[in-house]
């Protein structure tokens, strides 16, 4: 089992092109069931200011391809 903090240590890098997609800040979570709905990261070049910060993007936890020692792969296309 990871704790987020773990998590939050691996890059988050895209199948797609190998572009890493930004910086893991929080999950959400389904609480009716306890399970992780989506990542919220910040894009890669993207400051947090505040504590709901409108660059955040969310990616659904079904995109997550594996999670290795030092990455995490996604399946996602940045639009």
């Amino acid at each position: 089992m990871l704790t987020l903090s773990e998590l939050q240590a691996k890059e988050l890098i895209s199948i797609e092109n190998g572009t890493r997609l930004g910086s893991l800040i929080d999950l959400e979570i389904d609480v009716s069931n306890g399970i992780i709905t989506d990542l919220i990261l910040i894009p890669k070049k993207k400051t947090r200011l505040t504590f709901k910060d409108e660059n955040e993007v969310m990616i659904p936890w079904s995109s997550i391809v594996t999670i290795g020692k030092d990455v995490i792969l996604i399946r996602y296309n940045q639009h």
